[in-house]
């Protein structure tokens, strides 16, 4: 589609951005009073994984929640789209309960400002950015973590959430500090 994506490179199975060493601009914000035990998937209920890789930082991927493990606040998921290195079947993962977050629900939106703060889907995830400029149904979208900006269909975009002491909120509410 656009002659940035040529940017990408393959890794593990996955197309990653150009390796950084920022900081991601999303973060799980979770008091240290907030009890984990209250936050239950069950088997096959469906989540994102916020990845905490080089060239992933920003990005969600859905998974199938499988179990817990032996181990405290450690849990197995199957992703829906990535796949093993060998490409056998669908990647597992163990990951810890701040990576894990519910599917976030749907927002409609036919249209983005310039600036708001969205999630492209993009190489089997959602990568967090900003809208940098608009040319009818097609927006520009800026990665901070990346440097990079990328063409997507509105189609391809959604408002973007975090997961917030429990509950959802929009870009939108997070800037204005509700």
């Amino acid at each position: 589609m656009a002659p940035l994506r040529a940017e990408l490179k393959k890794q593990h199975s996955r197309m990653a951005f150009p390796k950084v060493n920022k900081s991601t601009t999303t973060t799980f914000k979770i008091k240290k009073s907030q009890i984990f035990e209250d936050m239950v998937f069950h088997r096959g209920d469906l989540v994102e994984v916020a990845s905490k890789e080089d060239g992933f930082l920003g990005s969600y991927f859905e998974a199938m929640f499988m179990c817990p493990t032996l181990n405290k606040n450690k849990y197995i998921v199957q992703y829906k789209s990535l796949l093993k290195d060998d490409l056998s079947g669908p990647l597992k993962e163990v990951v810890t309960l701040p990576e894990l977050r519910p599917v976030p629900p749907k927002i409609p939106a036919n249209e983005f400002n310039l600036y708001d703060q969205v999630d492209a889907f993009d190489n089997d995830g959602w990568w967090v950015g900003i809208i940098t400029g608009k040319i009818g149904t097609e927006y520009y979208v800026y990665f901070d973590n990346f440097e990079v900006e990328c063409v997507y269909d509105v189609s391809d975009l959604r408002v973007h959430q975090d997961w917030i002491d429990g509950k959802w909120v929009t870009s939108k509410e997070t800037a204005k500090g509700v």
